[in-house]
């Protein structure tokens, strides 16, 4: 695989995590946007890269493998930039200021069962990511009627006589 099309992909699902992190925030958007996050945030990424013709042709294995990995780097911005915000805005608009975020930082247990918790829902993420990303890449073969030769004999350019 191409290693530079492995970093914009990451790129792009952090980018796509940061904008969904900042989305959940908002109440009546928030189930929405986090069911988006978790399940098909692939498909939005590889049709922006397709249509960008920032990626070739990519088989469905690929395509699978690449939903797999915008599905867990874009959790796992999205746990970043959405944990912070959600815990200093409970803490301000609550009547009662709680201790919440500033609890989270000190013990280190919270921390680290958070974090566990963080890492099994990004690889549920990415289960769920690399599925759409399959079907995405099934459909676009199906669409364009353009498969890729996974046989690399059959793409010789010259002949023998």
């Amino acid at each position: 695989m191409n290693l530079l099309l492995i970093k914009q992909l990451a790129i792009i699902s952090a980018i796509a995590g940061v904008i969904i992190g900042l989305i959940t925030v908002i109440p009546y958007v928030s189930l929405v946007s986090f069911l988006i996050l978790l399940t098909c945030v692939s498909v939005f990424v590889l049709v922006y890269l397709k249509q960008n013709d920032l990626i070739g042709i990519i088989s469905i294995k690929e395509g699978c493998i690449f939903g797999a990995i915008i599905g867990f780097v874009s959790f796992l911005t999205f746990s970043i930039i959405y944990a912070p915000i959600s815990s200093i805005l409970g803490t301000l608009i609550s009547a009662y200021p709680q201790k919440h975020f500033i609890y989270f930082v000190t013990d280190f247990g919270t921390f680290v069962i958070t974090v566990f918790i963080l890492l099994f829902m990004a690889g549920l993420s990415a289960l769920f990511n690399g599925f759409s990303g399959l079907v995405t890449a099934y459909l676009y073969e199906i669409f364009t009627g353009i498969k890729k030769e996974t046989d690399e004999n059959n793409s010789i350019d010259f002949t023998v006589e």
